[in-house]
């Protein structure tokens, strides 16, 4: 017999599941007209085939990225969500050490767990524009399909649960205060096949058969229902099969929640367009938005790391932790972490020399370099990423001329690595590269200046092979040349061998130094 006190108690048991699920629903009904904003762009391919990718963008070079969510609170690096579910990762080995079963003690209990005590936005985003960054980017939602905004469309967000803050709206407004464009990362739309993983269960050993807490139907709303059994696997295909309708249309309205709320100038896709119209429709959503905050022009950025999408307007192309082999014809941006993305306890971070040696690069060949510095539990940097932000201040104030609001030469660079590193495979292409030496160079553009690089500090003097006399590239005479940071007069002479520079006792700064050439004829 059911008493009134235990049917109470089951009715409370079962109302976050019931108001999940009525969200749900009633979000699916609601998407099925995808309003957007009124402007210049419709939601299709054709119209946002004039979208031009806005100057600020094309002349920032540099922004910074803060990885920070609920993953971070284990400090044991990034797609830890997913990986404390599949026995064969390292991260379900660290979890059971932790933690315990993920039956018992899941991603759900790990949100709790996240605390942010030592969050300070104004100060993280004011070192981020000391040491350069002319945008900065929050995190929006990751895969594991929790937001980090006060969001209307899901109850696992960051305002109700984990540091009960609206993390993205604290980050744009320290980015608006320091003057820094704002943007804003999605990685939701694979979350419904990412998480699959989360209703599976371990195949042997003493907890063999006994589902992980993705099965309770209380949490259905954060580890996704499935009807399709064949998702359940811990194969994870980076496409859009089996992703139901329904999550496209939620998925959806949580983005134009996001956007709707916060005015990114930025919005980055952790992939293609996704959802075909659904897709498009937020693209034109994110543009319409901007003219009208900017007097009918745009000024978002849209980012896709499908080639395709960006081929003609519609977006501006990304390579994860890649470059392209060339000079791009539009702006396009290497996004890259000085470590894993998600914060990783005793990590080794890249070097300061390969991050601003990177930059450099990419710059050369039309590029902007987002860096992400990942924040532990507590939402402070590490030490040893203060050390490297402060290596890359001290360059970039030396050096910074030579990267904002340039344009390529005739040619990215020269020198032996130059030629061992070309490669049209753009994405993931990052670790496969050669450290930069003393014997390169790459070149930007800013007028009538131009300024060479050289990824070292030659001695006893800089021999500048592309800007010889004649020859393919037919340079004319020099007519200055000066080493930014330094006041040194220098000695040159150029030829059919080259610009030969005498270099003075002093460096003006550690790693690539700058020559600022002009009346090149």
């Amino acid at each position: 017999m059911i008493t009134r006190r235990s049917a109470l108690k089951i009715l409370a048991m079962a109302l976050p599941a019931f108001k999940a699920r009525h969200t749900f629903a009633e979000s699916f009904t609601q998407g099925a007209a995808e309003r957007i904003a009124p402007g210049p762009f419709q939601g299709t391919r054709e119209s946002l085939q004039a979208y031009e990718a806005p100057q600020w963008f094309r002349d920032a070079k540099f922004g910074i990225w803060a990885h920070w969510g609920p993953q971070s609170a284990a400090e044991t690096g990034d797609w830890y969500a997913r990986n404390m579910y599949i026995p064969k990762e390292w991260q379900y080995k660290r979890h059971l050490q932790d933690y315990g079963h993920p039956s018992q003690f899941g991603f759900k209990d790990i949100i709790r767990t996240w605390k942010g005590d030592g969050f300070d936005p104004d100060h993280l985003v004011g070192l981020y524009k000391q040491a350069g960054a002319k945008y900065f980017m929050s995190m929006g939602v990751h895969h594991d399909n929790f937001d980090l905004w006060n969001s209307r469309h899901t109850r696992w967000n960051a305002v109700k649960m984990g540091p009960k803050k609206d993390i993205v709206g604290a980050f744009r407004n320290a980015a608006r205060k320091h003057g820094l464009r704002f943007g804003v990362s999605d990685h939701l739309w694979i979350s419904y096949k990412w998480f699959a993983v989360s209703h599976l269960a371990d195949k042997e050993g003493p907890m063999a058969g006994v589902p992980y807490d993705g099965v309770d139907p209380q949490c259905a709303d954060l580890y996704h229902s499935y009807t399709d059994k064949n998702l359940l696997t811990d194969k994870l295909d980076w496409n859009e099969d089996g992703i139901p309708e329904s999550w496209k249309e939620h998925w959806f309205l949580r983005i134009k929640d996001l956007v709707d709320q916060h005015q990114p100038d930025v919005l980055y896709a952790d992939g293609h367009i996704p959802f075909q119209e659904h897709g498009l429709r937020m693209v034109a959503h994110l543009y319409n938005l901007s003219a009208k905050r900017h007097g009918g022009r745009t000024e978002a950025v849209f980012t896709s790391k499908r080639p395709e999408d960006s081929a003609k307007g519609t977006c501006v192309l990304d390579h994860e932790r890649g470059l392209v082999d060339r000079i791009w014809p539009g702006p396009w941006q290497t996004d890259t972490c000085i470590g894993n993305w998600h914060y990783q306890r005793g990590i080794t971070y890249k070097t300061p020399k390969r991050i601003i040696d990177l930059l450099v690069d990419i710059v050369s060949r039309n590029g902007n370099l987002l860096l992400n510095f990942p924040l532990p539990n507590n939402g402070m940097l590490d030490e040893q990423e203060l050390l490297i932000l402060e290596e890359i201040r001290k360059w970039m104030a030396v050096n910074g001329e030579a990267i904002y609001a340039t344009r390529p030469w005739k040619i990215f660079g020269d020198g032996p690595v130059t030629k061992s590193n070309a490669s049209p495979d753009a994405s993931f292409n990052e670790n496969k590269r050669k450290d930069l030496t003393v014997d390169d160079v790459r070149f930007t553009t800013k007028g009538k200046t131009l300024y060479t690089f050289v990824m070292g500090w030659p001695q006893p003097k800089a021999v500048i092979s592309p800007l010889a006399l004649g020859g393919n590239l037919g340079i004319g005479k020099v007519g200055k040349v000066e080493l930014l940071g330094s006041q040194a007069s220098l000695q040159w002479t150029q030829d059919n061998t080259g610009l030969q520079i005498s270099m003075p006792p002093e460096k003006p700064c550690d790693h690539a130094v700058v020559f600022r050439i002009s009346g090149l004829a």
